[in-house]
């Protein structure tokens, strides 16, 4: 019982801690990753469930993953942000899924079709989303759930869709821990190209105009 109470803390006080990053635009990898090595051995499962929790705030999850970089190295950092990423990304799914597509069109603001366009394309509008980061990634998750879409569509999809992002974004952040090391070069110039191919690709997917930004509304 004391064990779990002891996960219980864990869990409030990283809520806690999301709650006040949400506040926060100063905070950047380096910070994550200070907060993260308090931890020990146990900065694995903390990293996870900040990574869990963060779609409550919208707070960047790019962010996240280049600390996890920084902190665990390339294959562990990919895997755990890869539990982390699938993890918030189906508690957004099933919290909008809850609340409904008004609740969602609310949130998203003059972006609200995006629900729409999901629920028409179903797993490829997502993988392409996923793969390629047009819009924020919780976002996309909200959006899913709001829409008809099926979990077991939104679950492959996003497996397979961050992968790409995902070994980039730890990948620069295992560079920054190691300056002058060329996977910090190679994974902001494949950033890069990924930023390119979306510009290039928008409106064969949104059709004109393509959602350049996303205006999220807070309550």
């Amino acid at each position: 019982m004391k064990k779990e109470w002891r996960i219980g803390i864990v869990v409030l006080l990283v809520i806690l801690l999301i709650t006040r990053i949400s506040d926060l635009s100063h905070i950047t990898p380096e910070v994550v990753r200070d907060f993260l090595m308090k931890f020990g051995a146990l900065a694995p499962i903390i990293y996870i469930i900040l990574f869990t929790f963060v779609p409550l705030t919208l707070f960047p999850d790019a962010i996240l993953a280049i600390a996890a970089g920084l902190v665990f190295g390339i294959v562990p950092g990919f895997l755990y942000t890869m539990v982390g990423a699938l993890s918030g990304g189906s508690l957004a799914f099933f919290i909008s899924r809850k609340l409904g597509k008004e609740w969602m069109a609310k949130k998203l603001g003059t972006h609200g079709n995006l629900q729409n366009k999901i629920e028409t394309h179903g797993f490829w509008i997502i993988l392409f989303m996923r793969f390629i980061p047009l819009i924020p990634f919780d976002v996309i998750s909200y959006a899913a759930g709001a829409s008809g879409v099926k979990y077991r569509e939104f679950f492959w999809a996003t497996l397979l869709g961050i992968v790409p992002g995902v070994v980039i974004l730890v990948s620069i952040g295992d560079g920054l821990a190691s300056p002058n090391q060329p996977q910090l070069y190679i994974g902001i110039a494949s950033f890069i190209l990924l930023g390119l191919v979306a510009h290039s690709s928008k409106k064969k997917f949104f059709g004109d105009p393509a959602p350049d930004h996303i205006h999220v509304e807070h309550e």
